[in-house]
């Protein structure tokens, strides 16, 4: 007796068996976590140290440099990028795929540590964060408002919307974009300064001495205790105006004497807008093992609640959500799974011609992919593109196994066995060949999921899935098919045609004569059928070094990014000019619904550093409601935006595949000769890719051209009024740079 005998002759062991995994798959459907693409870890690790006032040059020596040095011994890097600006110093370090990032940061934090001696004294601490190399936020939250101040706005941002936002589970950060810290401003009379015989150094120094945090601490009696609140530091604009700087023969000098003071904001730097209104935006990142479109859906709750409570004059709109498209692609695989089990089901329907016979495989295909489920919940996998892909594929593949078991078994019936002996013994003939198809099927994906590098992160789960699904598939057509064969299956007799069935059966049976001629003639024409085969065999090679390769097309994912890039010494109001420009010609397009737009903002992490750059985000109208795709679209846009004279703008979309950000194609010029040597050859790549017009963007981020006002000190006449070259330098640093002090309102 075989095993298969077992489940025919036992039919509730049968049941048992397939409901076990039909509970199990549907429990594991509830646990498993819903991604767009497989979990991969593409941590980057920022490093950012602000040098106020300092030039690119002083800060790629002494800081970028140093800090480079220090991080490149560190382990699980792929390769760092480095940004050198006025006033910062950022490096990007890319970490290898699906390294991790805590450890990463452990010892990268450390190497960083060792040269904290080594940095300018005046430099302040560095800044290591972890992002998620993306092209852009996974959600921007936009506010705004007519009656508000960017600082003002800022300011309630900080103190009731981004904490509770950040505590969301599963959220990496909450980034603040286009912030505008409150900060007192003291715009001092250099004229009035001198009369008083006083510097900037010493109006520093007043301010820095009288506001002052101080802890009274608390005295306590036999009865009662008292707390101590000494009221030394400064609250409001007037209290800062009269502050006493000194005392000139008996007169009080106030701060208001030698300056204007005003209360204005930390920098300037950055500029951020929604459809061409300034704004404050909040960017979301989730922790890269995080299920994106819960986390998503919990801050769009977590935003409803907190629009309620915004203060009159202060909205808040989601001004793109990723979990849109993600939303969107998923259901559209589900659509096509249901229709691929539908039309299967028809299929095997209209070729066995019989309902009681076809209701066994068409059974056999949603218990086969349920119990996948099961599968992947133990291989800790998610429900993703790829593994429903997975499923999609496996629906013809787990059929076939119990069509086999039903024909073979149905044959026997005919044959005049009884429909319990005809399970039986169609059962046992089958046995071994089911087992050694699905191997034979699982060998066959397996290897996929071995591949190294991003294509095999992306397709391991899809490959052990499909793999999972033929041996469930094997499972059930060796217990459960053969049950319901003895149970439902019966001789035919004339009663049991049907006019549709019997005209299936006649044109497939002329199919087959058709097919069986034209065979008989190739092999009476051996000679011919051979020389068409080899030319059919050498053509493939040229149709394959023809063929166009990539490892994912671009897809419509309801965004548009773009990179506009102004001259090298723009200010920030002349890109925001700029920007505005692009603004007014992309609101032209009925397909757009929303434009975001972040000036002087180097990277979608808010590093802001360059000035003469700017990100920007044209969000797209639902896929139902456009007529036309973003690629269709797309050239039309980048003709528009070639008009704006004085500004380089890119379009380009968001990359189909996770762990990419930027421009499609960049690449790097490496040389240990100086920058006027490197930008040479730079120019001359630049020009012939110009002048191949191949490319409708190109940019070098090497910008020598930048202007820069330089002090030259006269060292001897320096001596002779008794000056070193620290003494000028302060006082320098400290009329020129931005020396501001933070309080809370």
């Amino acid at each position: 007796m075989k095993f298969t005998d077992i489940f025919v002759q036992r039919p509730v062991l049968a049941t048992v068996v397939s409901l076990l995994i039909l509970v199990l798959g549907i429990r594991s459907i509830f646990m498993l976590t819903v991604r767009e693409f497989p979990f991969t870890e593409n941590g980057i690790i920022t490093i950012e140290t602000p040098y106020t006032g300092a030039n690119p040059e002083l800060i790629e020596s002494f800081i970028t440099t140093t800090i480079e040095n220090a991080v490149a011994q560190s382990n699980g890097i792929d390769y760092i990028t480095s940004i050198s600006s006025q006033g910062l110093s950022t490096i990007s370090i890319f970490l290898q795929l699906n390294y991790d990032t805590d450890k990463a940061m452990t010892e990268i934090s450390t190497n960083v540590s060792s040269v904290l001696d080594q940095l300018p004294p005046e430099s302040q601490s560095p800044q290591i964060s972890i992002d998620v190399a993306e092209d852009t936020d996974l959600m921007y939250i936009g506010f705004y408002s007519d009656v508000l101040t960017r600082s003002e706005i800022t300011d309630y941002i900080l103190r009731i919307v981004q904490p509770r936002i950040r505590a969301v589970h599963q959220i990496l950060d909450a980034e603040l974009l286009g912030w505008r810290h409150f900060a007192l401003r003291v715009w001092l009379d250099p004229n009035k300064l001198s009369a008083l015989n006083l510097t900037p150094t010493d109006v520093f120094d007043a301010l820095d001495a009288n506001d002052f945090l101080a802890a009274g601490g608390r005295t306590d009696g036999q009865m009662l205790a008292f707390n101590i609140n000494v009221h030394t530091n400064l609250k409001s604009l007037d209290e800062f105006k009269d502050l006493i700087i000194t005392y000139v023969d008996g007169a009080v000098i106030k701060l208001s004497d030698v300056g204007t003071v005003t209360l204005g904001a930390e920098n300037y730097d950055s500029n951020v807008s929604y459809d061409g209104k300034n704004a404050v935006f909040i960017g979301i990142q989730v922790v890269p093992n995080g299920n994106v479109l819960t986390v998503l859906d919990d801050v769009r709750h977590v935003v409803k609640e907190l629009t309620e409570e915004l203060p009159e004059g202060l909205q808040a709109k989601v001004i793109y959500d990723a979990s849109d498209y993600i939303h969107a692609a998923i259901d559209e695989v589900i659509k096509v799974l249901l229709e691929a089990i539908f039309i299967v089901a028809l299929v095997i329907l209209a070729f066995l011609g019989s309902m009681r016979s076809s209701i066994i495989p068409i059974i056999a295909i949603p218990l086969s992919i349920i119990g996948t489920f099961f599968m992947m919940h133990v291989l800790g996998y998610t429900i993703n593109l790829l593994t429903l892909l997975s499923l999609v594929l496996a629906i013809g593949l787990v059929v076939d196994d119990a069509i086999i078991m039903v024909e073979n078994i149905d044959r026997h019936i005919q044959a005049g066995l009884s429909p319990v002996q005809a399970s039986i013994q169609g059962a046992r003939e089958l046995a071994n060949p089911i087992i050694a198809i699905s191997i034979v099927l699982i060998a066959v994906y397996l290897p996929i999921g071995f591949v190294d590098g991003m294509t095999g992160t992306l397709f391991t789960e899809f490959a052990f899935t499909l793999a999972g699904a033929v041996a469930i598939s094997a499972i059930i057509a060796l217990t459960l098919s053969p049950m319901m064969c003895s149970k439902l299956m019966r001789a035919k007799t004339k009663t049991d045609t049907h006019q549709f069935i019997d005209f299936v059966d006649d044109h497939f049976a002329k199919l087959r004569e058709s097919y069986k001629n034209l065979l008989t003639r190739s092999f009476n024409y051996l000679n011919v059928t051979i020389v068409f085969a080899i030319i059919i065999m050498i053509s493939i090679v040229f149709l394959y070094s023809s063929s166009k390769a990539e490892l994912a097309p671009d897809e419509d994912q309801g965004l548009l990014l773009s990179d506009l890039t102004t001259t090298p010494n723009a200010s920030v109001y002349q890109t925001s000019m700029y920007s505005h420009d692009f603004y007014q010609r992309m609101a032209t397009f009925k397909e757009v619904k929303h434009i975001y737009q972040l000036d002087g903002i180097t990277d979608v992490n808010g590093t802001v550093g360059t000035l003469n750059t700017s990100l920007g985000g044209v969000v797209f109208k639902p896929w139902d409601e456009r007529d036309y795709s973003i690629s269709d679209i797309m050239p039309k846009m980048q003709a528009q935006v070639d008009e704006i004279a004085g500004a380089k703008i890119a379009l380009y979309q968001p990359s189909p595949l996770p762990g990419s950000n930027g421009l499609p194609v960049q690449f790097v010029i490496v040389t240990t000769k100086p920058y006027d040597e490197l930008n040479k050859i730079a120019t001359a790549i630049f020009e012939e890719a110009q002048e191949s017009g191949l490319f409708s963007y190109l940019d070098n981020d090497l910008k020598l051209d930048m202007l820069q006002a330089t002090v030259e000190i006269d060292r001897y006449k320096a001596a002779a009024l008794g000056l070193t070259m620290t003494d000028i330098g302060n006082v320098i640093s400290a009329a020129l740079s931005q020396q501001y002090v933070n309080f809370l309102i």
